[in-house]
């Protein structure tokens, strides 16, 4: 009997001993971490406070001292944007409070131009392209960059640019060795295959005569036409880059609690800043470039651009106005013009034989509309000329039939910019290549108009030595590129300090309008006013306006310099680097 119950008592020890020592390790581990002191704290507090939610008060007060979010994972799917193009998709998923949440998705469309066209001019079916850089993309992030990114900090947005940009650094340079590999196997092998033939001299001659029947004239035209530069290789997969920095930068805004557009001014100023500056949108009103049934080529866009004062509720009824006042002008008899449609931009597509109609029928619009235009209202006309250019003729093709040669084209634009004073852009006049024409037109019309270079702004990887511009430019349209982070975009406006800044938003979500404001450009180019994409971005920069309104925080832009008198400062020597950003 006493044997059995000392036996007994000894387990019964042992048991209380191991419990003994569990507990006081919980107390240690506790301690160590200070949760009884925070504990009886927020006990206390929340005593004299008693709030109706007490467990919502507990979550709110325990989160706070919750571990920094770090990121769990990246994925990534293939979708379709608003034109019915294929876009890549991604989601930050993050570990928050032990758990794996997703915390935000980004939309990024397919690399600039959206509409096929290559820079000389010939149409591009870039479908199998685009699926084949979507594709890539979605490995990347799959299979690289969400190993490579796990754990970091998502607010850490220098960070995690450093290494999308040394990733993707790394991928151009095997991507262009392979380019190299390619065209030295294609010379050797056009170096063995040429040995054989030998009735080449005879052909030669037969040349030499043809030339010499033409006479000089054919010959110069030729000289003078410069042929078109190669386009930039673009890297298949490089959207990752963007949409993964985008991403992230709004992930961290949402973590932070705070818009993108204030998360992207912490970016690029390290004080804090509370009065914040709007873009001014500028709005594609008309367009009758190629698309449009009518002859008429050279107006791919006609853009509102209004004044600084203007609010964006405002302008956006005033181009809806007059856009409509267009349509019921059409409709009467002094326009001989063709079905009107809707552009791929979201403005209304005419068919015109000449440019003085489109342009009589928007000064005619306004004058009915009783619309400032000259004054606090002013055009913008893209002609992407770079699509225009006939090169069997080596002249542009301006109308249907109608051919125009650079030093042709500049006389008309002398003679527009004269008959309608409201022009005060021109983007794209000519192709990049056409130098002496750039220089030429800007020293007719410099004095009452900018020349803006977009397809022409020669552009170039980030990493890579920038290419001159035209001569006679005061302005380049920068883009938000797929192979672009967010610090590289901030950077690339902040280096821009001498001219009015621009932002076009191209394929994609409405992020874009968070990054012009917080990156403080001048002016938003969204389109037309038509298109549920477009419109989304329209109805977000009412919304950042209102919020800053409600905030008291909107400040008044101070005009940097008319645009009208950029070229007067860039022939001066103060020069201006840029206009406008855009992504796509």
């Amino acid at each position: 009997m006493s044997y059995k119950g000392f036996v007994s008592h000894s387990r019964v020890s042992k048991e209380d001993q191991d419990f003994y020592d569990l507990k006081n390790k919980a107390a240690e581990y506790y301690r160590s971490n200070g949760v009884p002191q925070k504990i009886e704290s927020v006990l206390n507090e929340m005593f004299w406070q008693k709030p109706d939610d007490i467990y919502g008060y507990l979550a709110n007060y325990f989160s706070r001292l919750s571990c920094t979010p770090v990121i769990s994972k990246i994925t990534g799917r293939q979708v379709f944007d608003g034109r019915g193009s294929t876009a890549v998709q991604t989601e930050v998923y993050c570990i928050i409070r032990n758990e794996e949440k997703m915390v935000c998705s980004a939309v990024m469309g397919g690399p600039w131009p959206c509409d096929g066209m290559a820079e000389s001019g010939e149409a591009v079916s870039n479908s199998d392209q685009q699926h084949l850089s979507n594709t890539t993309a979605l490995k990347w992030i799959r299979e690289h960059l969400s190993p490579m990114l796990q754990g970091f900090n998502p607010t850490d947005q220098n960070s995690v640019d450093k290494i999308l940009r040394e990733f993707f650094m790394a991928r151009y340079l095997e991507h262009k060795d392979s380019l190299n590999r390619e065209k030295e196997e294609e010379l050797s092998d056009e170096t063995v295959s040429e040995a054989p033939p030998l009735a080449t001299p005879t052909l030669a001659p037969a040349k030499d005569k043809k030339s010499g029947e033409k006479g000089k004239k054919g010959n110069s035209t030729e000289k003078l036409l410069p042929p078109a530069e190669p386009p930039e290789p673009r890297l298949p997969g490089a959207t990752a880059v963007a949409v993964v920095s985008l991403v992230v930068a709004k992930t961290a805004a949402g973590l932070l609690g705070a818009p993108l557009y204030r998360h992207i001014t912490s970016l690029r100023v390290q004080q804090a800043q509370n009065e914040m500056h709007l873009p001014v949108p500028m709005i594609t009103i008309l367009s009758c470039g190629k698309n449009s049934v009518g002859k008429l080529n050279l107006l791919e866009e006609v853009i509102l651009m209004p004044s600084f004062s203007q609010g964006v509720r405002e302008v956006i009824d005033m181009g809806l106005e007059l856009q409509c006042e267009m349509r019921r002008v059409l409709n009467g008899s002094a326009y001989k013009a063709g079905p009107i449609g809707v552009s791929d931009e979201g403005a209304l597509q005419v068919g015109f034989e000449h440019p003085e109609q489109a342009l009589d029928l928007v000064t005619e619009a306004c004058v009915n509309l009783a619309l400032p235009l000259g004054s606090d209202l002013r055009l913008a006309i893209n002609c992407a000329a770079h699509g225009l250019m006939d090169y069997s003729r080596g002249k542009y093709e301006v109308m249907s039939g109608c051919h125009k040669s650079p030093d042709e084209l500049v006389d008309m634009y002398e003679g527009l910019i004269n008959k309608y004073p409201p022009i005060k852009s021109l983007i794209d006049p000519f192709r990049k290549e056409d130098v002496d024409q750039w220089e030429r037109l800007a020293s007719v019309i410099g004095q009452t108009c900018c020349l803006i270079a977009d397809a022409a702004s020669n552009l170039c990887p980030r990493w890579s030595d920038a290419k001159p511009l035209p001569p006679g430019v005061t302005g380049v349209i920068n883009r938000h590129h797929n192979d672009m982070t967010v610090s590289d975009l901030i950077q690339s406006i902040a280096e821009q300090k001498d001219a009015e800044t621009m932002l076009a938003a191209g394929c994609g979500d409405t992020s874009i309008v968070d990054l012009a404001v917080g990156s403080g450009v001048s002016f938003l180019k969204l389109g037309g006013l038509r298109g549920g994409e477009r419109m989304d971005k329209y109805n977000r920069l009412m919304e950042i306006e209102e919020e800053l309104e409600q905030e008291g925080n909107l400040g008044a832009r101070e005009k940097k310099q008319p645009l009208s008198d950029l070229s007067e400062a860039f022939n001066s020597g103060s020069g201006c680097d840029s206009v406008t950003i855009s992504s796509k």
